[in-house]
């Protein structure tokens, strides 16, 4: 089989993982690491067995896919050029700063015919990929994302670095438009929001409860899902999930026992799932995992929380 030449344009903390995957990956053949630091790209080229560019625009004709992991505000001028040169790619969250931004790259992608997919992590968590077959018409989902400061990722605001991930999980389950959202924050650390809580009701009924913050003496990522024949908690850092559900019988009258369905996960490589699901969509043709128009949708409602805050 033909392997898929690939690159990554940006090699700092998360963009070093990314060239680490397609330098393994049997489709991949990691064939350039671009950074504007000449110095941290020829670094991580020879720990990976690439070539080191410092300007993205030097390898539009050599590459058939890039991932793109560069700061939100060079999205979308870096991944024009690529997906007007025919190349498919992969761009980290959030898609761009804009939702026209997120249209003309989805555009584009549909005439050049190339995949474009998304950088939402979570969805490739087996815990979130264990849900399918449990989840019934969710009423009430409450999420919480909480994580110590770190200086990446502040070039945008907690909304979204953290809460965009659960925003994207969230629409994907429910199924259903957003219908008025609710939206308190603030900054501590950093001149944006470091803590910010949305309430979102959907069309359908659903009612999400989602809080962020990168200001936490802890890390924890978790999610409680109400529906009416079930109560599921799910742990994404520890990669739990359990279901409470009416049992047999009756723990006294009126009151049925309760049973208790716990599963834990091996800890995975959701970064390598990602990018095989990326891989294999440019194969196959399949539609990708997580599409230009998810990340739209979770863009647009992460804008509508911010106008709200």
């Amino acid at each position: 089989m033909k392997k898929i030449r690939t690159a990554v344009i940006g090699v700092g903390y998360l963009g070093q993982f990314h060239a680490e995957k397609y330098a393994v990956l049997p489709a991949s053949e990691l064939v350039a690491v671009v950074d504007v630091d000449r110095q941290r790209g020829e670094e991580v080229a020879a720990k990976v067995g690439a070539l080191a560019f410092n300007d993205y625009r030097e390898i539009l004709d050599k590459v058939d896919a890039v991932s793109i992991v560069v700061p939100t505000q060079y999205h979308h001028e870096v991944a024009k050029a690529f997906l007007e040169q025919g190349v498919h790619v992969l761009l980290e969250k959030p898609i761009t700063t804009t939702l026209a931004e997120a249209d003309d790259l989805i555009g584009i992608a549909a005439t050049k015919n190339v995949v474009l997919q998304v950088g939402h992590l979570e969805r490739f968590n087996p815990v979130v990929v264990a849900l399918d077959g449990v989840l019934n018409s969710p009423r009430f989902i409450e999420s919480v994302r909480i994580a110590p400061f770190k200086p990446r990722g502040t070039d945008v605001n907690v909304v979204l670095d953290l809460m965009i991930h659960d925003i994207d999980i969230i629409q994907h389950i429910v199924g259903a438009k957003v219908k008025q959202i609710n939206s308190i924050g603030a900054p501590v650390f950093t001149e944006e929001e470091d803590i910010a809580n949305a309430r979102i009701h959907f069309e359908n009924g659903c009612v999400a409860n989602v809080t962020a913050s990168r200001i936490s003496m802890k890390s924890e990522r978790r999610m409680r899902i109400f529906q009416s024949d079930a109560y599921i908690t799910v742990d994404f850092q520890n990669k739990k999930v359990a279901v409470f559900r009416k049992g047999e019988g009756e723990m006294m009258p009126g009151i049925p026992n309760i049973k208790i369905e716990e599963k834990t996960f091996e800890q995975g490589d959701a970064l390598k799932s990602e990018i095989e699901a990326f891989l294999d969509s440019i194969v196959t043709g399949k539609p990708p995992e997580v599409s230009g128009e998810d990340g739209k949708k979770a863009l647009e409602t992460a804008l509508m929380i911010n106008k709200k805050l």
